[in-house]
């Protein structure tokens, strides 16, 4: 079972009540009998005091007997005894040579505690200690009566408390179980405590992120059913033709186009995998070697750069290493060169720089195409997205997924116009 904060808090706190709550009493018990018996110490000596006035009645209390007898005893309840020397018989036990002031002898019965007052005549109060103790004991316990009803009531109100405190946990979570999955709203963070709200907030950005992310990918499932019912179309529509083929020519005519179409949607379903994959980004980093994975990708491309008489190479000052996702990196340098192929024109050049730095790498697309327009050079990166007017098959994917690799690797994806030629440089810049 999950601990409960709850009953957590409760139990810290009850048990930090209690503990204090004993130390109280304890304290409180001690003071009080201590003061009990300083209390029985000042009554002993007050008697002594009040006993001059009436030594008479003083004298016959203890003129018949040699210890405690019940005759003597002035306070039933305290059993307190006054002797007043030389002219009453003093008990064995009662010292001649006791010195003025408190004393506790032992006798053969039980222990007495003496007040001795003068030095010729002397009065001499005593009381057993037993009767002292039961007194001071009484006295100390009636002080602990209130703290020992109290504690109870304590821990009451401590679960109270805390259960109140917490309550706005409990409403938070219902209210986020009461939510449409379709779409998250906001928590409500009025009326919260001041350390509950930055947990709010920080799941209200959540939140934000997540309805983004579902927008985001609302739409690229909308473009995507989009972008392949056309070619599914097409190729339905060629298989069709293909049954009213009356020759053999003429079905080797209708299956080339067939051919082509497949060939489309399979790639617009591979790079549609690719975006997927890359959004997923389950892959951890490693050291990557660039400068072979620009020359595999070369090697890769030159058949289609060679079709097209297209000068394909590599510009590299030195060997460049990152610290990536190798297959979101290759994606990027794939759907970059790709572009650049596809819409430069027959005998043009595309070259893959490296350039490492100090503090970043950069690696470039260079080609000498048509371009892009300049209004049109953000809009590029949106998915199946591509500019009114230009030749050259495409599904507008190819930068898309190369920003979404680069969001995944901490990088920045851009593409600028060249500044000595007609042309088109894509960048990729990541630090070290």
């Amino acid at each position: 079972m999950k601990r409960s904060l709850q009953w957590h808090l409760s139990l810290v706190l009850g048990s930090a009540v209690l503990l204090a709550g004993l130390v109280a009493a304890a304290t409180s018990f001690g003071l009080a009998y201590f003061e009990a018996k300083e209390f029985q110490d000042d009554m002993l000596r007050q008697i002594a005091l009040l006993s001059l006035s009436e030594s008479a009645n003083a004298a016959t209390s203890t003129s018949q007997q040699s210890g405690l007898n019940n005759d003597a005893i002035t306070d039933p309840e305290s059993r307190v005894t006054i002797f007043h020397l030389p002219s009453d018989t003093a008990p064995i036990w009662l010292k001649r040579d006791l010195s003025p002031g408190l004393h506790t002898l032992k006798t053969d019965v039980e222990q007495i505690r003496v007040f001795v007052r003068g030095d010729q005549v002397r009065t001499i109060v005593v009381q057993p200690t037993e009767v002292r103790d039961e007194l001071a004991i009484n006295s100390a316990l009636r002080t602990l009566i209130p703290l020992l009803l109290l504690l109870p009531l304590l821990m009451w109100l401590i679960v109270r408390i805390v259960r109140s405190q917490l309550a706005p946990i409990s409403s938070l979570s219902k209210s986020l179980d009461e939510q449409s999955a379709h779409h998250l709203g906001p928590l409500q963070s009025d009326g919260l405590p001041q350390e509950i709200t930055p947990f709010v907030y920080a799941i209200n950005r959540l939140l934000e992120r997540v309805n983004l992310l579902m927008g985001q990918q609302r739409r690229f499932i909308a473009d995507a059913a989009h972008e392949l019912r056309s070619p599914l179309t097409a190729l339905s529509i060629q298989a069709q033709n293909l049954t009213h083929a009356d020759s053999l020519d003429a079905m080797r005519e209708r299956v080339a186009p067939l051919q082509n179409g497949i060939e489309r949607a399979r790639q617009l379903t591979e790079q549609l995998l690719s975006l997927a994959r890359t959004q997923a980004g389950t892959e951890g980093d490693s050291a990557v070697n660039v400068s072979v994975m620009a020359r595999e990708l070369i090697a890769e491309y030159l058949p289609l750069a060679e079709a097209k008489r297209i000068d394909l190479g590599l510009d590299e000052i030195a060997p460049l290493f990152l610290r990536a996702e190798a297959d979101a990196l290759r994606l990027i340098l794939k759907n970059a060169l790709e572009n650049a192929l596809k819409y430069t024109q027959e005998g043009g050049e595309v070259t893959l720089r490296l350039l490492p730095g100090d503090r970043d790498a950069l690696i470039e697309v260079v080609d000498n195409g048509q371009g892009i327009p300049v209004s049109e050079r953000e809009r590029v990166f949106d998915s199946f997205y591509r500019i009114p007017g230009v030749s050259g098959e495409g599904s507008g994917l190819g930068l898309a997924i190369a920003r979404e690799a680069a969001n995944r690797l901490g990088g920045t994806v851009s593409v600028n116009e060249r500044s000595e030629v007609r042309g088109l440089v894509f960048r990729y810049r990541q630090s070290l």
